[in-house]
Order: structure tokens, then sequence, then C-alpha cells
């Protein structure tokens, strides 16, 4: 039968092209419109800072705001070419965090007098730049996301490889107390931020091929189908690395990140709380003993205990950091001192460890509330990918992807208000740090290409 344009077929199948064309221009015009809404409100809150601290408007704001926006569009470009149908909403989400990161770090470089190539804020555009250009190069690159899983076992060295480097003599750095940092002479980076997304690669792909013998098989015991001996060998293997990083390193967060994230991708994958009562089990006996015997361990209970204890207060490494932390919060109520006029820079580490309590002195609750709403947002965002993906695989990596980002939005705020002990890890896309920044991104990347899949697999379905 013939195809004329008066043929009932004919036009149903021009329908569906026109809009399957429509769709993903629609999706980038609102992703396009959500960032000049996001450089928007970036640039008020570097102006903000500006004329709170000094009174007056300064031109190094203008780079900073006009950079960020150029970068961020240049990325957005790069999709419309390779990544059409891919979430509108997600990049946004991170260019509204990174740019309000940004402008509080700007706002400490002020109170600490720091200006030029000195200033955190003009290295942290700079790591912005390197990050959203190693985020393009990941879409452009990895266009089907299932040729990862090839190399799971590739990706599982790379990690361990990325996660035992700091200990290497005269590359390895102890800064601020943890073995976690690598200094070739040229830059210093954190290779354990690398390698949690090779981890999230190994874990998602081994555990597409071993979920059956660990959801299924197992001894029956007090009402519960308890797993193999052999089984538990994988998460025997990870809990040691978590222990060995807790231990050599003296990083309690990290430790907490890379088991956290092998859990949560155990539970999706066989659907088995088992797996956390296991696996938490494990993992308190490895912290609670550590306790005992590691000081840095049992330090950093000691000052979250008793934190407002005059002898931990005054303490090296206790709780004088927190403490000052928590004041910050206080003084900033429920509106905030306003964007420069606070003083957060009286807080050590303000703009790394400690950026959320100084965010929320100078925006107050609503604005604290207002930027984990943002978090929240990203990683539904990204569940709903995980969710709506059609191999396991994708499933698997999108919801561990997005739970390393959810589970160190928690660590950080949770030590900072006190609800967890101080741990040391910085905020996804908020605090300076050039290691955790091009990671995150990279993660972005990765998301964004995941969810392109999604729908074109959706749109290959209702095709068929």
């Amino acid at each position: 039968m013939s195809l004329s344009p008066n043929n009932t077929e004919y036009s149903t199948i021009t329908e569906q092209l026109m809009l399957r064309l429509k769709v993903p221009t629609k999706l980038r015009n609102l992703e396009a419109t959500l960032i000049i809404f996001a450089m928007i409100v970036t640039s008020a809150a570097l102006a903000l800072v500006d004329l709170g601290a000094t009174g007056k408007l300064n031109p190094p704001i203008i780079g900073l705001s006009l950079g960020l926006g150029a970068i961020v569009l240049a990325m957005h470009v790069a999709q419309r070419f390779v990544a059409r149908d891919a979430d509108p909403l997600i990049l946004p989400i991170v260019t509204l965090l990174n740019g309000l990161g940004i402008a509080m770090i700007y706002r400490l470089d002020l109170s600490a007098g720091l200006t030029g190539w000195q200033a955190n804020a003009t290295r942290q555009m700079v790591w912005t730049a390197i990050a959203i250009v190693v985020a393009i190069v990941v879409i452009i690159v990895v266009r089907n996301h299932r040729v990862l899983q090839r190399y799971r076992y590739v990706w599982m060295l790379v990690g361990v490889g990325l996660l035992l480097l700091p200990l290497v003599p005269f590359i390895g750095t102890t800064i601020n107390g943890a073995r976690l940092w690598v200094n070739l002479g040229f830059v210093t980076f954190q290779p354990g931020e690398i390698g949690k997304i090779a981890l999230a690669l190994f874990f998602a792909g081994y555990l597409v091929t071993a979920r059956d013998s660990l959801s299924v098989v197992g001894t029956r015991m007090f009402g519960v189908t308890w797993p193999r001996i052999k089984d538990l060998g994988p998460i025997f293997v990870v809990w040691v690395i978590a222990m060995l990083v807790l231990i050599f390193q003296r990083d309690l967060g990290t430790s907490l990140l890379y088991f956290g994230l092998f859990l949560v991708l155990m539970y999706v994958a066989t659907g088995r709380a088992i797996w956390f009562v296991v696996g938490g089990g494990l993992f308190g006996t490895g912290a609670l003993v550590a306790s005992q015997f590691l000081t840095y361990v049992q330090g950093r209970f000691t000052a979250w205990l008793d934190s407002f204890n005059q002898a931990n207060y005054d303490a090296v490494g206790g709780s004088y950091q927190l403490v000052q932390g928590l004041f910050g919060f206080a003084s900033g109520g429920i509106v905030g001192t306003g964007l420069g006029a606070g003083h957060p820079g009286i807080v050590p580490l303000a703009e790394s460890d400690y950026i959320m309590a100084s965010l929320g002195e100078e925006l107050g609750l609503i604005g604290v509330f207002a930027i984990l709403t943002l978090f929240m947002l990203f990683v539904a965002r990204g569940i709903r990918i995980g969710v709506n993906g059609s191999d396991d695989f994708g499933r698997l990596l999108a919801v561990g992807l997005t739970f390393v980002i959810a589970l160190q939005v928690f660590i950080v705020v949770g030590g900072v208000t006190r609800v967890i002990p101080v741990t040391g890890l910085t905020t996804p896309f908020l605090a300076a740090g050039g290691s955790s920044l091009v990671a995150n991104w990279i993660i972005v990347a990765l998301l964004l290409r995941l969810s392109d899949t999604v729908r074109h697999q959706r749109e290959e379905a209702v095709g068929a």
C-alpha cells in the first residue's frame, strides 16, 4: 500500500515524527530558560555580597557571573546536539548550586582580604570551567552507557587504585589530619573523588550479574532468609576497603560514603533489606572498635557528644569549628543576616567543610531550606531516571550516582548541624575544591546521558 498525503497512516506517522522533533526542542528551551534564571539569581547573589561587604559593586563579580554563564550555556548547546532528550532540570539545578557556592566563597574572600589569583572564588571559577569541560567531553564520548558495563572489573581496579593512591610515599599528602590527597608538584587533588564514580560503575555492573545469587539463595533462620557465606564475600571486601580508608587515611566520611553506596545498590539490586542489617552491623562494629583504639575517631565522637565542654572546645581538633558553625546558624535565624552582612569568616575552613554554616548565617533557615530543596529535587530527578530505565545496569548506575550526592549532602549537613559526627566531606557543588567539582560534574554528565537514553528507549518502545 502506498502512502500519500491524503492517507490516514501517512498523516499519523507524520504527526508522530513532528511530535518527536518538538519534544526535545521544548525540553532544551525549558532548560535554557531555567539556566538563565539560575544565572540571574547567581548574579544577584554576587552583587548583594559586594554591596553588603564593601558597599559598592566591584568589576570582578561581572567576570565571575558572565564566565559561569558562558560555560554552562556551552554545555547546554552541546546537549542540543548529542543529548537532545536529556533531563531539562538537572543542569539548571546544579548551575544554581554552583553559582551560590561561588557567591559565598567570594564573600569569604572579601572577609579574608583575598584578591586576584589568591582568591578562592577565582580558583573555584577556574575549576568550575574545567569540570564543565570534562562533563561536556563525557556526554560527547559516552553515547551508550551500556558500554561502561563491559569494563566493570577495570572500574574496580581504577577505583581501588585511586583509593590507595594517597598512601603511596612521596606523593601522598596529609591535609587537616586526613591522608586523602596526592601532590604531583603542579597540582594537588583528591583521587577518591573520582574513585567513588569508578566504584559506582563497578558495583552497578557487578550486581547486575550477581543479583540472583544474592537475592534468592539463602538459609532461613528466625523468619529471615540470610545470605550464604560465600555470597557475603563482596560485602566483606568492600567493608575491609572502607575500614582501611578509616584507619590509614583517617577519614570517616569517605569510608561511610563508599560502604553506604554499596549497601544501597545491594538493596536496589536484590530488594532485600537484610543487607542493611548485615552491612550496618559490620560498619557500626568497625566504627565502634575504631572509636576505642583510634585517637582520630575517638576525638570526633567526643567533640560531637560533648561539643560545649570547655576542654573539648579548646582541644586541638576539638569542637571549636563545630560550635562556631552552630553559632553562625543561630545568628542567621529565620531570614539570615543578609549576604555580605554576617561574620562567616570566623568559622575555620568556612569555604569548604563549613560552607553550609556560612550560608545558614547569611541566608537564614529559609535559605538553607531552599538549598536543601534544590538537592532534593536533584535527587528526585536522578531516582526518576533510574526508575524509568529499561536496563538493569542503567537503573543501578543512576540510583548509585544519585545516592553518592544524596549521602554526601546528608553526611555534611548532619555534621555541621550536630546530628552526626563531623566527617570532613565537602558539600557537593557548593564547597571550594577542584577534585570534588570535577567528580560531581562527571556525575551530572552521566545522569544526563542516562536520562537521554531512557527517553530514547521509551520512544522506541512506543514506536514498536
